[in-house]
């Protein structure tokens, strides 16, 4: 089951190859040039770990969490949620959907990216140059600002034990390859890609870049994206909260840059064709 983004992009280009079959040789040309723009962005986080270790940048274990410290008038959050939400060998009913959530972050920005792709090539554009620019800043984050995971951090003793319980639930519903590809994933993507936290950013990107579509009520449900994917990634041990703060800044920026972007090229198109 392909669940981690190099896989996933992997099985959208062997279906695109296929979908495209019969189509001329500028269809199927643009068709991997569109899509190995999408495969670059995940590449360029995936192995954003060599960039840092070649800069020679020293791991902080530290500043993140006084961040959440002083947030939290010196409690660690993600100790807290696992010390009174019953993390044991028993698994509470809230970790099932905790854990398909998660895993929502290998499946709606590549499945947004295909569904724009598909009926819309503006729209696509537009949300790639979003998703493009969220991804730079965080990868130029990642080399410059390498920070270790709360996880990751109880295991070097900076802040009290917990457990890092982000597959375990797959396990339980019988549904193992996904642990395995969770822990294969593990092994060879950046630990200390951290800050900021882009299962946070992408779940609200998704939402945002749909609001204006959206009904009024609509736009108040699918908040509950972000805000659960903000609870599940606490709870698991996977992020800070001001990893998850620093995701939803730069998808703030990434749709500011991107909006200015589009609103001064459309004003030079217009002008160009007034004259």
């Amino acid at each position: 089951m392909p669940v981690d983004r190099i896989a996933v992009t992997g099985w959208v280009l062997v279906a695109f190859i296929f979908a495209n079959a019969g189509k001329t040789m500028k269809d199927q040309i643009a068709m991997i040039r569109d899509w190995s723009i999408f495969a670059g962005i995940l590449f360029a986080y995936e192995y954003s770990r060599g960039l840092s270790d070649q800069l020679g940048r020293p791991i902080s274990y530290l500043a993140v969490r006084n961040i959440d410290r002083a947030l939290f008038f010196g409690t660690d959050p993600n100790v807290w949620m696992q010390q009174h939400l019953n993390v044991s060998k028993v698994l509470s009913w809230y970790e099932y959907p905790l854990a398909v959530t998660y895993m929502t972050h290998f499946i709606f920005p590549p499945g947004v990216a295909v569904l724009l792709w598909w009926i819309n090539r503006d729209m696509w554009v537009r949300y790639m140059r979003r998703l493009g620019i969220l991804f730079f800043l965080a990868c130029a984050t990642f080399a410059a600002f390498p920070v270790a995971p709360p996880w990751l951090a109880a295991k070097q003793g900076y802040i009290a034990p917990i457990h890092r319980i982000t597959a375990r639930a797959w396990s339980h519903m019988g549904i193992k390859s996904v642990s395995k590809v969770f822990d294969r994933g593990t092994a060879i993507t950046n630990p200390y890609a951290a800050m900021p936290s882009l299962h946070a950013g992408c779940a609200l990107l998704v939402v945002l870049f749909f609001f204006p579509y959206m009904p009024k009520w609509i736009r108040v449900i699918s908040l509950a994206l972000p805000a659960s994917m903000a609870v599940c990634l606490v709870y698991f041990g996977e992020h800070y909260v001001a990893d998850i703060l620093a995701g939803w800044l730069y998808v703030g920026v990434a749709i500011w840059i991107s909006t200015k972007w589009e609103k001064r090229n459309s004003g030079a198109v217009k002008a160009q064709r007034a004259r």
